[in-house]
C-alpha cells in the first residue's frame, strides 16, 4: 500500500531552516504528483507546496513562496520540502500527499494518499 512517510519536523528559531523528507517504502514517485500541506493549531489543513509527476507543474502558496523549495532527489524516491526564514505562523503539522500523476488543484481533496504529519514549531 502506498503510504508516504514524513520526517524532518522540529522545533526551530523565527528565521531558521528545516528541510522536510517525504518517502514511500517501495515505490519510486516520479510518476506521483506530490503535495505538502500545512495544519495549524484550530485551522483548516492548507496546501503549501505541489507539484505534478516529473515536476511539470509547480505550485506554492502566497505564505511561502520565495521562502520554501520542493524538490525530489535524484533517485525519484523521495521529495523534500527546504524550508528557509521560518516565522511564527509556519507552525503547525506538516503532511505530505500523493496522487498518481497529475493534480486540479493544491488542495487535500485533489490528493489521496496521505501521511501521518510531522510537527514543525517556530518559536524563541
Amino acid at each position: 500500500q502506498l503510504q508516504p512517510v514524513e520526517s524532518g519536523g522540529g522545533l526551530v528559531q523565527p528565521g531558521g531552516s528545516l528541510r522536510l523528507s517525504c518517502a514511500a517504502s517501495g515505490y519510486g514517485l516520479d510518476d506521483y504528483a506530490i503535495g505538502w500541506f500545512r495544519q495549524a493549531p484550530g485551522k483548516e489543513r492548507e496546501g503549501i507546496s505541489c507539484t505534478s509527476s516529473h515536476d511539470f507543474d509547480t505550485h506554492y502558496s502566497d505564505s511561502v513562496k520565495g521562502r520554501f523549495t520542493i524538490s525530489r532527489d535524484n533517485a525519484g524516491n523521495t521529495v523534500y520540502l527546504q524550508m528557509n526564514s521560518l516565522r511564527p505562523e509556519d507552525t503547525g503539522v506538516y503532511f505530505c500527499a500523493f496522487r498518481f500523476l497529475v493534480y486540479t488543484l493544491c488542495i487535500p481533496s485533489a490528493f489521496d494518499h496521505w501521511g501521518q504529519g510531522t510537527q514543525v514549531t517556530v518559536s524563541s
